[in-house]
Parts: C-alpha cells; structure tokens; sequence
C-alpha cells in the first residue's frame, strides 16, 4: 500500500491490521496510552486521547480509530482530541464500531447496512455518537463488527470449559479477527468504499450452536441453559463484506473455532 497508517488504539486487532498494511509495503504508527506491547515494526505514538494533547501528531495518509467505548464516557471528547492533534485530515478515515447499535431489533429477519441503529443500551448509544462524530469530524468510512473471535480471544471456549450457562437460544453473529483486519485494510484501499459496512461471516447461528460445535471439539457437554433464555438477538446479512473481500478466510464459527482449538493443542 505504501503509505503511512495511524492506528489509533493500537491493540490486538490493531496489531492484526499493522501486520496486514507492512505486509503491503506500508508503515504503521501505533497510538497508545502505553505503547510497551506494540509488535516490532509499529512506531509507537504515545498519548492519551482523554485530553487534549499538547503536541501535534505525526502526519499520517489514513487513519484507522478502535477505541473502545468502555472506555470514554464520551466517544465524541477522544475523536475531538484527536481531530485537533492529526496535521491535517487523512485521505482515508476507518472507524470501527459494533453491530451492537442494532441490539434493539429482533431477529425476525436479517438486518442489512440500509437499517438505522437501534440502541437500547448506554454503551449502545455511546456507539452510535461516535459513529456520528468520526462522520463529522474525519468522514470516515464505519465499519460494525460483529462478535469478534480469534486466538486470544475465547471467551466461548472458558464457558464451555467452565461450564458457565449460555444463552443458548440467542442468535448471534461473529466475525473472525484475521477476517476483520482484511475488512478494514481493503476499506483503506478501495477507491469508492461503501460508507457504512457490516463485519459479519456466512453463518450467524444460535449461541447453542456454536457453543455445541466447541463442546463437540472438547468432548465436553454443552453448558447449561441460562435462565431465563428468551432467545431473540439479531440476524445480520454479511452480503456487503463478502462483496468487498471476495470471500471470507475463516467462513464460519466452525472452521474458526476448530482452527483455533487446534492451534492450542499444537
């Protein structure tokens, strides 16, 4: 790509998008309140977007924003901060957010990018003013990630393992986190991106599917019902993504987590 990429909340899917763009020839600067984990070959950018920065940040062709909104009680207050500090705007703007602003539909029917959010939830709100800000302040492209997996993050694989109750009924989406950095890095590249995109594999399913294929991997029972399970979630059409990238390399939740737990046993 040979170009300069700013990262800002450089954290593990950051690393995973710093390592596609090096791939493609290009540098990548890593924003982080403490840059001590950052991968060789990301020049680290410390600072703190919870308050106005006192110096200028490095000059940068595209910018990548992962902040997480547990974060910020305020999304827009970090995405200002950091407006005020960039030399002047990137060419390309990708923020990435989460299908969680549409928690507020069911899943009689799949949801497409043509849906207006539907919040329910503080954290669901605070997602949808920082969708609106990174518009405003960077016209940036946004892209909604779904349940995002991948080695490292097993959040499913404790449960099973633990036993945990599980909300087998819900419908969930997911989206492996090597298929995410591919997503984000062909928005960076492409010459009209859609301006509003769904990170989302092929096969949403109940969570008692997906929990059932992991316990299947471990020889373990499926977890235990929660009480009360009344189902619901959402179902979301990933025909967009799949358009963009061609085609997923991890498709489904099986052939993710499969490849994951195999990953631990070697």
């Amino acid at each position: 790509m040979g170009r300069t990429t700013l990262i800002a909340g450089c954290g593990r899917l950051g690393a995973r998008i710093a390592a596609l763009l090096q791939e493609a020839g290009g540098e990548v600067l890593g924003l982080r309140r403490d840059p001590r984990d950052l991968p060789a070959g990301i020049t680290p950018v410390v600072a703190d977007l919870s308050v106005p920065l006192t110096s200028p940040l490095p000059p940068a062709d595209a910018l990548v924003i992962t902040l997480p909104p547990t974060g910020f009680p305020d999304l827009r207050v970090p995405l200002q901060h950091l407006r005020d500090a960039v030399p002047a705007l990137p060419v390309r703007t990708v923020l990435i957010s989460s299908t969680r602003v549409l928690e507020g539909y069911d899943a009689s029917r799949p949801l497409t990018e043509a849906d207006p959010p539907r919040p329910r939830s503080e954290r669901a709100r605070r997602l949808v003013e920082g969708e609106e800000a990174a518009r405003e302040l960077f016209d940036a492209v946004v892209l909604r990630a779904a349940g995002i997996y991948g080695p490292g993050r097993d959040r499913l694989i404790r449960a099973v393992r633990e036993q945990r109750p599980v909300d087998l009924d819900r419908r969930t989406n997911r989206i492996h986190e090597q298929d995410l950095a591919r997503a984000v890095v062909a928005l960076l590249g492409a010459t009209d991106p859609p301006r509003l995109l769904h990170a989302v594999d092929a096969a949403p399913a109940p969570l008692g599917e997906v929990v059932g294929h992991i316990a299947a991997q471990l020889d373990l029972p499926v977890p235990p019902r929660a009480l009360p399970d009344p189902g619901a979630g959402t179902v979301l059409d990933g025909t967009a993504l799949h358009r963009l990238l061609g085609h997923l390399e991890v498709p489904d939740h099986r052939a993710g987590y499969a490849a994951i737990l195999a990953g631990e046993s070697a």
